[in-house]
Formats: structure tokens, C-alpha cells, sequence
């Protein structure tokens, strides 16, 4: 089957220049004779004008050439149309697409959109709003929250923000009902990942796998700060699942669910995929297993 691509290109996302990725896409794929076409994303996420296309004109794949919060944009409006997603990343973190193992330079993550394997990919739901890989409550959230209003984006501001609010961080209370459990818990961060990381490379869910249906928890209790990263280093990026009775007394809780529900009365921050989200102080999340199909870096 002929592949036809969309290329939709976020004009703000993260801090790269645009003007050589165009020429770079023009180039790469004419060489391979795929027609194709450029367009921009819509700010607003309403892409019913692409669906339209994929339907009249045949289009197989979409490739996104932004950050995470564009990527749920795009895959939230246009997965029922079951073309093949790909990631050029352009955003700041770029969890999703460095979970998928495409590289963050942009001839190699095109490379990869010519070359690669489409996998059918979980998603979750975070009551009636979608995610693609992560959301998060509490500390990280309010560093989104943070980074959503700064005039300049990319590592550095986001590192900046994040050592500014640790020493200000504070626990908020949860309650938390999964796998036929339900516990409360005071915690500086509360993580629901599909995706292995928060971005960056900075793994938060050493064990999260894209497809595997499952959802990884992640829950840094009330410590001492000074504990807090060690803690973290320890123990998460160590990759400990444990059931959940058997990891209430650790400082770290993490376990897998399809499902659970949370409880928010002390009104933590909250992002989707690296984007603030308004506060919810009850939450439902489940996950949608092979959702979407991504476009994965062959693995050798």
C-alpha cells in the first residue's frame, strides 16, 4: 500500500528553529517518492478538517513534529481514524517519543517515521480528558504549571523551575483505591505512567512498557527533603514493582493497575502530559489498551 504522510508542525513548541525541519522533510521525502503534505497544528486542537483528508485523500500515517502536549492533541482527535502516528520530537521533554526509542534529532526521528515499526500503543483516560503517557499530581504538576507561563521553554528553564520548587514542595493528602485496595497517603508527587519517564530521560516508571495494558503508579510519600531524591534514585529508577500491601511502609510506593481512582481534597496541581490541567479533586483513570498506532525505533 502507498504511504501518504501528514506532517503537522507546532509552530511554539519547545525552542528548536522550524525552517530546517521543513527542508529536511521536503528532502528526505521526496528522495523516497511518498507523497506528502505540511500543514500546521491547530492551537485550538480541532483537526476535523485532517480527518476529513485521511478519509478522502487515504492518508496512512501522521507525524507530529512537537512536544507531548501536542502529540495528545493529535492522537485524541485523530486515533479513530487508525492511520499510523509518528513523532518528530520539537517539545521540551519528549516522554512519549523517547519511551518509542526515536531519537531526538530530527533526521534521525524522520528516519525512523520511514523506517520503523508501528506498534498499537496503550492511552488512559484521566476522567472524560485523554493522555498518552503521564499525568502527575502534586510537585511535578506545579512545575508544569510553572513552565506553561515562561516566556522561554526547553531543559533549562524547566531544571530551573524544578530546583526552585523542590525546597518549597509540599505533600498533599490522597486517597487511593486500585487493584482492590484503598489507602491514604500523604505524598510530594503522585505519577500515573504509561510511558517509562517524565521526559528528558529522566526515568520516573523503570518498568512501564507502552502496550502492555497496564498502568505503572508511582507515589513519593511525605519524607525529609533532603531523603526525597535519594529516595527517589533508590528506589524508583531501581524499577521496584511491588504489590501494593507489601510497599506501604517503603517511602516509595509503586505498582501496576488498569484502573484506579484517586481521591484530591487538599486540591494538588495537575498535569497531562506535561500540560496543567485544571484541579480535580476526585479523579477515574483507565487505561485504553492498544489505542494508537506508533510508530517504535526498529530495535536491533
Amino acid at each position: 500500500m502507498q504511504r501518504k504522510i501528514i506532517y503537522l508542525i507546532n509552530p511554539i513548541s519547545g525552542t528548536k528553529g522550524k525552517s530546517s525541519l521543513k527542508e529536511l522533510i521536503i528532502r528526505e521525502t521526496r528522495k523516497r517518492q511518498i507523497p506528502f503534505e505540511i500543514l500546521p497544528t491547530s492551537a485550538d486542537g480541532d483537526y476535523g478538517f485532517i480527518k476529513h483528508k485521511i478519509e478522502t485523500d487515504k492518508i496512512t500515517d501522521v507525524v507530529i513534529c512537537g512536544g507531548d502536549g501536542t502529540v495528545n492533541q493529535v492522537v485524541k482527535a485523530l486515533a479513530s481514524t487508525e492511520v499510523q502516528f509518528g513523532i518528530i520530537p520539537m517539545g521540551s521533554g519528549n516522554g512519549l517519543a523517547l519511551a518509542a526509542g526515536i531519537p531526538r534529532a530530527s533526521a534521525k526521528a524522520l528516519e525512523v517515521v520511514f523506517t520503523g515499526k508501528a506498534i498499537l500503543t496503550d492511552g488512559f483516560m484521566v476522567n472524560n480528558h485523554f493522555a498518552c503517557m503521564l499525568c502527575g499530581l502534586g510537585f511535578d504538576a506545579q512545575v508544569a504549571h510553572q513552565f506553561a507561563d515562561q516566556p522561554k521553554r526547553g531543559l533549562g528553564t524547566y531544571a530551573s523551575l524544578t530546583t526552585r520548587h523542590f525546597f518549597s514542595a509540599r505533600p498533599y493528602p490522597f486517597r487511593v483505591n486500585a487493584n482492590k485496595l484503598e489507602f491514604s497517603t500523604e505524598a510530594f508527587f503522585l505519577s500515573i505512567a504509561n510511558s517509562n519517564q517524565f521526559g528528558n530521560n529522566f526515568t520516573i516508571a523503570p518498568q512501564a512498557v507502552l502496550s502492555d495494558g497496564l498502568l505503572d503508579v508511582v507515589i513519593v510519600k511525605k519524607i525529609a527533603k533532603p531523603l526525597l531524591l535519594l529516595t527517589v534514585m533508590r528506589q524508583v529508577l531501581a524499577g521496584r514493582i511491588r504489590r501494593i500491601e507489601n510497599s506501604m511502609n517503603s517511602p516509595v510506593i509503586y505498582f501496576q493497575t488498569d484502573e484506579l481512582f484517586i481521591s484530591n481534597p487538599g486540591e494538588a496541581p495537575i498535569h497531562i502530559d506535561g500540560e496543567p490541567w485544571e484541579c480535580q479533586r476526585q479523579l477515574h483513570i483507565k487505561v485504553l489498551p492498544r489505542y494508537f498506532k506508533l510508530i517504535h525505533a526498529n530495535v536491533p
